[in-house]
């Protein structure tokens, strides 16, 4: 496999993390760019992470995980964007983040990076090197997380609580996307 197929496959898995990215910095008001740095360091982290798990188990994992990978990533996507616009909803004063929670970036993290999951997989049954990819992926997944959070931040300063909103939708969408890929 060429190192630009490697990129754009990095590139197509860091889509779900840029967006996650965008909707977690819309909620916060300070600490940005450390916030930002360990979102970013978490996603990329689970981005380099699964593919190896995926190489590793091989085709021994790969039938009992291919039929539920989607369903755990819908279900923990919708769970976090529901919560998202049940905040942002709420009456009273709405205060925003001031730094990352780690169970809910962790939570994001685990759900944006299943599908590296199973990338890994084919990597083993194409019979790829790992490392390359998953420095690319890594890579490719941190820099467009950390833009993603800052541009988030962003959006939150200029259009407040209501974008918050779009920001849990966002999330239950990527959920929603994933489940039809897996099921078409």
């Amino acid at each position: 496999m060429d190192i630009l197929t490697i990129f754009l496959v990095a590139l197509g898995l860091a889509m779900d993390a840029f967006a996650a990215s965008i909707a977690k910095g819309i909620t916060f008001k300070k600490d940005r760019r450390k916030s930002a740095i360990l979102l970013a360091t978490l996603f990329g982290s689970f981005q380099m992470i699964m593919p190896v798990i995926g190489w590793v188990a091989g085709l021994s994992f790969k039938d009992l995980i291919v039929g539920i990978d989607h369903w755990i990533a819908f279900g923990l996507l919708g769970l976090i964007g529901g919560k998202m616009i049940y905040e942002s909803s709420k009456n009273g004063d709405h205060k925003k983040e001031d730094s990352i929670k780690l169970s809910s970036a962790f939570v994001l993290a685990v759900a944006t990076s299943i599908d590296a999951l199973m990338v890994g997989l084919s990597f083993a049954f194409l019979e790829i090197s790992i490392v390359l990819p998953i420095a690319l992926i890594g890579a490719v997944t941190f820099l467009l997380s950390f833009v993603g959070f800052i541009f988030g931040c962003g959006l939150g300063k200029l259009f407040g609580k209501k974008i918050e909103i779009l920001g849990g939708v966002i999330l239950i969408v990527i959920g929603i996307r994933i489940l039809i890929e897996h099921l078409l």
